[in-house]
């Protein structure tokens, strides 16, 4: 009995320590910001239409363009996602990520979120989809969506930090990435390859830059689009009380 007592009690220790992993306070004080950008160096890859093999109609045509890599104005890159690491206590999540089916496209193509925070997927169009999110090859969630407007909340299916790769079982060339972490201070990059988060709690911390990977390696043996492995940069950056700070990160 108290070796059952004491697992019981150990299980119950390690549940409290992962529930009190980011605490959210009524107001951060001092808290600054920290905002900056993704630039391209080198030559932009050119990434090949996908190919669409079924509901043509529907999708729009035969052929869609990747959004494996979008570079913008002054070489900056949208989709990229900024995390800074480190943070157990700072605002509240606020988010509500609406992962939508918009003729045979995940919108947006990347996302990101605190865990705890909001998201749905969606049907907008008239064909059926079925939406498979995985972690390592590990489902996290698998949604039928047969009907227009049909939407499904799958906040409770992502409660753990990771990268969820996102596909459509009926539409191979379909894909998209929920980017979920352990704090409300995530940030995906703009049509500019610009970012801002806001709230900060002063400190110094490591702020990791993630993007999808952009260099083609044709289609898997499913018929996928397939592209090289993530790429991540860290750098460290010291935030000062109400202070404003700027970070910058080079993909090439």
């Amino acid at each position: 009995m108290r070796s059952l007592a004491l697992v019981l009690a150990l299980v119950a220790l390690s549940a409290s320590a992962s529930d009190a992993a980011y605490e959210a306070a009524t107001t951060v004080k001092d808290g600054g910001t920290l905002s900056g950008v993704v630039r391209f160096a080198g030559a932009a890859p050119a990434l090949a239409p996908l190919p669409i093999s079924r509901g043509q109609d529907a999708c729009g045509g035969d052929r869609q363009a990747s959004e494996a890599f979008q570079i913008g104005p002054d070489r900056g890159v949208k989709g990229a996602v900024v995390r800074i690491e480190g943070v157990t206590m700072g605002k509240k999540p606020a988010g509500d990520v609406l992962l939508d089916t918009q003729q045979c496209r995940f919108v947006s193509h990347v996302s990101a979120l605190a865990v705890g925070e909001r998201a749905r997927v969606k049907n907008s169009d008239g064909l059926v989809h079925n939406v498979l999110g995985s972690v390592d090859g590990a489902t996290v969630f698998n949604v039928a969506l047969p009907h227009r407007d049909q939407h499904v909340d799958i906040t409770r299916r992502l409660r753990q930090p990771g990268i969820v790769r996102v596909l459509c079982e009926a539409h191979p060339h379909m894909f998209a990435w929920l980017v979920v972490h352990d704090s409300p201070y995530v940030a995906v990059t703009d049509e500019r390859g610009a970012f801002r988060i806001s709230d900060v709690p002063p400190g110094t911390y490591s702020v990791t830059l993630w993007h999808e990977g952009f260099r083609p390696r044709g289609p898997d043996r499913d018929g996928r689009p397939h592209y090289d492995v993530a790429r991540t940069l860290t750098k460290q950056v010291t935030i000062a009380p109400r202070g404003a700070a700027t970070i910058e990160f080079e993909l090439k």
